[in-house]
Order: structure tokens, then C-alpha cells, then sequence
């Protein structure tokens, strides 16, 4: 911490929802000493999601999302079940969302999706090399998945056009990208 930033402390933390999100509402102590509530959504303790890579293209998924009334790309991803890791719960989702099964996944980087909100880390893979073909789940009638394989250059014109909207699938590129694993995003032209 630098100078001057202090935390805050935690004095309690009462369940207000448990539903597909579990939120805490959490009882705090300012630096300064005044008390405030704060509400945490603790769903889950991680998520996880895979970038998986062959040739020129990327393995996406097409998802309806209630909160924002649209059909989307985003990554397959999902929330980690009691005890995993988060190398297998990428390795689940990716097998129950598009039916793939990496030979490899290798860690790409770790963010919060919303830490004003949020106290779970989202942890991103890569995987480019050959893959086998798995089950997909279509258990969850709310979970409609389909697996789609685009260009990257497709790729990069729909987030340069802003029509991909998912953060972890345009902080994934970003990182592969930054890495040196799939090729530079190009500038835009504004």
C-alpha cells in the first residue's frame, strides 16, 4: 500500500440472497473511522474461461444474456465448482459449452470483472494446440451454447466495431496478443 491508503476493516457479514447470485451484505469500518454497509456478490470463488486458438481462428460462443437482452460472443466460461482448480473448471466449461477438450491449457492472465462489486477473480487460459472432440452439456435449459469458430481478423473487426461487448473475451485477445501468442490488434482508424 502506498502512503496514506488505508483499508477497510470488516466487522460482519450477513447472507441477503442466494439464488444464482449470492450476495453478502457486508457490515465495514472506514478509514476514518465511520461504519457503512457494503453489498459483495460472492457467488462463486473464481471464474474461469479459455481462449483456444488454431490456425487463423478463435473458438467463441454464441449465448443469450437476460441482463442485457441479446445474443452475444463471449468465451466458454463458468464458475468454479466445489474444489477445482482453476485450470479444470476452464477444462469443464470448455467441454460442457463447445465440446472441446484442449490438449493444453496454459495460464494467460487473472482479472476482476467487477471489483467494485465482486470478490472473485476471473482466471483466463490459452490453449492453441490440437484439441479432441468432447460433450458438450445441454442440461441447463437457461444455458443456450453454441460454439462458433471466427477468423481473428472477424474477431478484431467486431470488437473494433464494439459488437463484442463480453470483457473477458476482449481481455483475452488483448493478453494473447500482448504476449505474443496470437497476432497484434491493429490500430483503429477514428
Amino acid at each position: 500500500m502506498s502512503q496514506g491508503e488505508s483499508n477497510w476493516e470488516t466487522v460482519d457479514r450477513l447472507l441477503v440472497h442466494e439464488g444464482r447470485v449470492v450476495l453478502f451484505d457486508h457490515t465495514v469500518t472506514l478509514p476514518n473511522g465511520s461504519p457503512t454497509h457494503y453489498e459483495v456478490d460472492e457467488s462463486i470463488p473464481f471464474a474461469a474461461a479459455a481462449l483456444v486458438v488454431s490456425d487463423d481462428h478463435v473458438l467463441v460462443t454464441r449465448q443469450y444474456r437476460y441482463p442485457i437482452d441479446r445474443w452475444i460472443f463471449d468465451l466458454p466460461a463458468g464458475g468454479a465448482e466445489n474444489g477445482e482448480e482453476p485450470v479444470d473448471t476452464a477444462r469443464r466449461e470448455l467441454e460442457e459449452e463447445a465440446g472441446i477438450v484442449p490438449v493444453s491449457l496454459v495460464p494467460l492472465h487473472t482479472f476482476f470483472l467487477n471489483p467494485g462489486r465482486t470478490s472473485w477473480p476471473v482466471h483466463l487460459f490459452f490453449s492453441s494446440g490440437l484439441a479432441t472432440t468432447g460433450t458438450a452439456a445441454r442440461d441447463d435449459p437457461a444455458e443456450q451454447v453454441s460454439a462458433v469458430w471466427l477468423r481473428v481478423d472477424e474477431l478484431d473487426s467486431l470488437i473494433a466495431r464494439g459488437e463484442i461487448v463480453d470483457p473477458t473475451l476482449i481481455i483475452a485477445r488483448t493478453m494473447a496478443a500482448s504476449r505474443g501468442l496470437m497476432p497484434r490488434l491493429k490500430p483503429l482508424a477514428l
